[in-house]
């Protein structure tokens, strides 16, 4: 997940062309959306093997939605992305 739709696009693209054949790459514009999406995969009973996000978003930073999101996929993976110098929100766990 990132609020730039061209980074998005670019990580989304590059995912799907590496992974796409393996993985499904489900992406979402805004952490809520994000969130609501992993929801409807735990009822569909679907496995989620990888949490993706950007740190610096409206509304939702990328170390709350990677919490947010262990709550539902306790087992995933998380990355959390930043252009920043951000070594705080790196160290968080």
């Amino acid at each position: 997940m990132d609020d730039d739709n061209s980074v998005l696009d670019a990580l989304v693209q590059d995912l799907r062309r590496h992974y796409g054949s393996h993985y499904r790459i489900v992406r979402a514009a805004s952490g809520q959306s994000a969130l609501e999406a992993l929801t409807e995969l735990k009822r569909r009973g679907e496995a989620v093997a990888l949490l993706l996000s950007d740190q610096r978003m409206p509304g939702i930073s990328g170390v709350e939605f990677l919490q947010k999101g262990m709550d539902i996929f306790p087992s995933a993976k998380r990355v959390v992305l930043t252009a920043y110098a951000d070594t705080d929100a790196a160290s968080r766990r």
